[in-house]
């Protein structure tokens, strides 16, 4: 339990002032508490399309709202791995078509297998 800064006397954690010497206590801060119950698809898909605001809503709402911010991060990560996916097939797809018409299409008409 805490003490009064004044007189030193115990005083409980939901009292306002101190009931021996009549000073005011300090209260400590309370953070907002929202409702996690709401859907929190939004922020995936947010994420999704959008990593950097995925990763920066995780950072910021780790701590206060934790499903969000899991969602947001999801998303973030999925999107990341999906574009990366996609552009390690493209890259493989236009070397292998570049090999097998002989990068005709890309204007590499003297390319000799």
């Amino acid at each position: 339990m805490p003490y009064c800064s004044n007189c030193g006397k115990e005083v409980r954690e939901d009292q306002d002032v101190c009931l021996s010497c009549g000073k005011s206590l300090p209260h400590k801060s309370q953070k907002k508490v929202y409702d996690e119950t709401e859907s929190t698809g939004g922020y995936a898909v947010l994420g999704f399309f959008f990593p950097i605001v995925g990763l920066i809503l995780y950072l910021i709402w780790k701590d206060d709202r934790p499903k969000a911010s899991a969602s947001a991060g999801k998303g973030a990560l999925i999107g990341v791995i999906v574009s990366a996916s996609f552009a390690f097939l493209y890259f493989i797809f236009m070397f292998v078509f570049m090999f097998l018409f002989g990068g005709f299409a890309f204007g590499f008409g003297n390319i000799i297998l």
